[in-house]
Parts: C-alpha cells; sequence; structure tokens
C-alpha cells in the first residue's frame, strides 16, 4: 500500500501541496484529479523523490521512505511515468526499453520482458527500430507505459495517461492500465484532469484544488446522482 500523510511540497515561496493525506491501495487504481495547476504532478514526483517535501510523510508497505532519494525508490520498486512523454526521443524504440529496463529492481530477463512489451502492444514490436520521435503520439504513450512497467514495478505512477490523445487511443491506454493493475497487483496511482475517465477505472479518488484535497470517496459514489456537478466545482 502507498501513503501519504500530511504532505507538504514547496518551490521557494511557492507552496505546491498544503496537507495532502490519501491512501492507494495495493492492487488497486486510485485517481487524483483536478485542474491544470492543481498539484497533481508535485504530489507524483515528491511521491518518485523529485520534488522538494518541506513535511509529512510517504510510506510504501508502511515503510517510511521520505527521505530516500529517487534512485532507491525505484530499487523498491517504484516507477514514474511522468507528464509530456519523457523519451529518449534520438533512441529506438528497443534502446528506451533496454534502458528503463536497466534501472532498479527487475522482474524477469529483458528478452522476455520486452517479448511482453510487443504482445501488449505488437506495434512497439514493429517499429523496434525507429527513434522513440518518430512515433506517434499515440505510440509514444504505450512506449512510455511500456518502460514504467517493464521491471514489474510494485508501485506505479501515471501523470496525464491521456493528455492530447485520440478517444480511441486513451481507450487502449486505459485498458492497459486496468488489466496491468488487476494482474499484476501493482498498486496504481493516476493524476489526471479527466475526472469521469479516471474514476471510470478507480477504485478511489482524490480531488485537489490548489495544493490541498477537496473531495474524496470511492470512486463509484464521486460519480453516483449529482456528483459530477460537485467535482467540477470543485475544478474551479
Amino acid at each position: 500500500m502507498l501513503e501519504v500523510q500530511d504532505l507538504h511540497v514547496g518551490y521557494g515561496a511557492v507552496q505546491a501541496l498544503q496537507g495532502v493525506t490519501l491512501g492507494a491501495a495495493a492492487g488497486g487504481i486510485t485517481a487524483v484529479l483536478g485542474a491544470n495547476g492543481a498539484g497533481k504532478s508535485s504530489l507524483l514526483r515528491a511521491i518518485s523523490g523529485i520534488a522538494p517535501v518541506t513535511q509529512g510523510r510517504i510510506l510504501l508497505d508502511g515503510r517510511d521512505i521520505t527521505a530516500l532519494p529517487a534512485p532507491a525508490r525505484a530499487r523498491l520498486g517504484l516507477a514514474h511515468a511522468m507528464e509530456g512523454r519523457r523519451l529518449f526521443r534520438q533512441l529506438t524504440v528497443e534502446d528506451n526499453l533496454r534502458l528503463a529496463w536497466s534501472f532498479g529492481a527487475r522482474g524477469v530477463p529483458l528478452a522476455e520482458a520486452i517479448a511482453e512489451v510487443h504482445q501488449r502492444f505488437p506495434i512497439l514490436g514493429q517499429r523496434a527500430r525507429t527513434p522513440a520521435g518518430l512515433l506517434s503520439g499515440g505510440q509514444q504513450q504505450m512506449l512510455i507505459l511500456s518502460c514504467a512497467t517493464i521491471r514489474s514495478p510494485r508501485y506505479l505512477l501515471l501523470d496525464e495517461p491521456s493528455l492530447g490523445l485520440a478517444p480511441i487511443i486513451v481507450q487502449q491506454i486505459y485498458a492497459f492500465i486496468t488489466d496491468y493493475a488487476r494482474r499484476s497487483g501493482t498498486t496504481v496511482l493516476i493524476a489526471e484532469q479527466m475526472a469521469t475517465l479516471a474514476l471510470k477505472v478507480s477504485d478511489r479518488g482524490y480531488v485537489l484544488r490548489r495544493g490541498r484535497v477537496v473531495l474524496e470517496g470511492r470512486s463509484e459514489e464521486l460519480l453516483a446522482g449529482g456528483s459530477e456537478d460537485k467535482l467540477a466545482a470543485n475544478y474551479l
């Protein structure tokens, strides 16, 4: 289980998070929702160790990792797919996968891991020798997800996986995320602006506004009658 307790994150005089508390269960999907600038990316960055925590705790299965550097967290099985399709664009699809596999704990041998990627996303197998920068937006997102999951992480952080993608590609991406979480038992935390989309696949949701949790509950309850208007109000 992933737990965040009274988390504060600051960048100089700017407070990105102010007392955020949440939990994400193993084998489940937890959605973190909010408008642009609400603090979603800062939350995920703090969990993975690349944003400055000024107060609070981050726990993985009860272990306090707040003071651990990012590489140590990766070795504990934490993976973070950041917003913006951050790939080595000059490297091929296969080289990106090899590089991602080389960091942190590894669940299976490289050849087996790459074969599994090709089974999930056949287009990546077909374009294995293609520079990542020449892929379409949807193919790049498939590659990012594959890089994040190739080491069979125990905790997976996904920042805006639907951003800028066509609806049919978004459906494929979210089908993969849902299947992966249920099949692997991985703890998945998704940051999304598209609330309805994320809540339909998640077990629990948290809405951030100006760095604070302003609404939380089971996803089905947040989607129930009248709650969508409440969700929309918290985005303003």
